[in-house]
């Protein structure tokens, strides 16, 4: 379960209200930051004394090669190029594109509520030169180049609906990941709408991803995409709603998988927690494209512990009638808790033991190996 470095996630109101007293250097540890004011990149080096050639150091106050994320990557041109965030919130939007290969963030503290990045566009944001944004141009942070790898990093995106009660696009991602062998530890993952967007770059390119001790919250769809994305001893939440009387009040995943790509989205050793009311999320739904239509969802959660929050007699529902959940790859194998209580058995698809031996991390990733790298 969570390691040392993760403790009780803060909840997003939690950390809506800590930003709007904590200004641009945001303290939101349960412990002691590691970065102190005297070094605040930790055991990450300084601009005097650089881990590599090629790390950058970032800080909000100064004490860095750049004060912004964005800056940052910018100047970390070609591959293999380290960013070393100080503690502090980054309010900015960042692209990593596909040229900056091998990136690796890190953050300072090793502890993921002291570093945030975060901005507040949704999909129906207006754009400065007209339009909207959509649901990919409202990501706070975007990963196009394979290789990535960040911990102990905050993404969010803190617009809420409450706030823009006339706009309709609420799609509000916090990152989205198109790189093959993109990996997070010890990362969080806050917003409503389309939190994670776990995806790929073309209808036909199958990019891997790796979420290790993360924690992922939100309410409608928050995780979702067509990679091929391994989600190990992670923490889902799924946020209360005051805007809706009934239930469902959303969908913990909403994968888009290729109906060519043989590995989907991965739950595994994991757990799905909830602020709402009992039975008022359902696992998932598959969300099939109007780009490509001959998509098949695959959702496989095993081992996993699911709550009071997710409704255990009818976990799946459709997006579209035209694509019903039945006829796609949503399966289940040896899950607990309430919400995982099997009462309508078709309701419940499971894996045999046989397939179940297909349904790990190594069958996903193939020769990527991304639970032995070390910092």
């Amino acid at each position: 379960m969570p390691s040392r470095h993760v403790r009780l996630p803060l909840s997003r109101r939690g950390f809506l209200m800590a930003s709007a007293g904590a200004g641009a250097a945001l303290a939101l540890s349960a412990g002691p930051v590691r970065a102190t004011t005297r070094r605040p990149f930790g055991r990450f080096g300084s601009p005097s004394a650089r881990l590599t050639p090629g790390t950058l150091y970032v800080d909000a106050r100064g004490r860095g090669d750049h004060t912004s994320v964005r800056d940052a990557v910018a100047a970390a041109t070609g591959t293999g190029r380290t960013l070393v965030l100080a503690p502090g919130t980054y309010r900015e939007t960042v692209a990593v594109d596909v040229t900056r290969t091998g990136a690796t963030w890190i953050g300072a503290s090793e502890n993921p509520r002291d570093v945030v990045i975060v901005f507040d566009n949704a999909a129906g944001t207006p754009k400065p030169g007209g339009g909207t944004y959509g649901t990919t141009g409202s990501a706070t942070t975007t990963v196009q180049a394979d290789g990535f790898t960040a911990r102990w990093i905050t993404f969010a995106n803190d617009w809420l609906r409450a706030d823009h009660p006339g706009v309709s696009g609420t799609q509000a991602v916090a990152i989205k990941v198109q790189g093959d062998r993109s990996a997070f530890h010890h990362c969080r993952f806050l917003g409503h709408q389309d939190t994670l967007y776990a995806d790929s770059m073309a209808l036909g390119t199958f990019a891997r991803q790796y979420f290790s001790h993360c924690y992922a919250e939100g309410d409608v769809d928050f995780v979702f995409g067509r990679g091929t994305a391994v989600f190990e001893r992670c923490h889902f939440r799924t946020l209360n709603r005051t805007d809706l009387a009934a239930a469902p009040y959303g969908f913990v995943f909403a994968p888009s998988t290729a109906g060519a790509n043989p590995r989907g989205y991965l739950v595994t050793g994991s757990r799905v927690t909830s602020e709402a009311p009992d039975a008022h999320y359902k696992l998932a739904r598959p969300w099939v494209p109007s780009s490509d239509t001959t998509a098949r969802p695959m959702l496989t959660v095993r081992d996993t512990h699911l709550d009071t929050g997710i409704d255990a007699v009818a976990p799946y529902t459709n997006m579209s009638a035209s694509f019903p959940w039945q006829n796609q790859r949503f399966a289940e194998v040896r899950n607990s808790g309430p919400g995982a209580v099997v009462t309508v058995p078709e309701n419940r698809p499971q894996l045999t033991p046989e397939q179940a031996e297909s349904a790990t991390r190594t069958a996903y990733l193939g020769d990527w190996t991304p639970w032995k790298e070390n910092c």
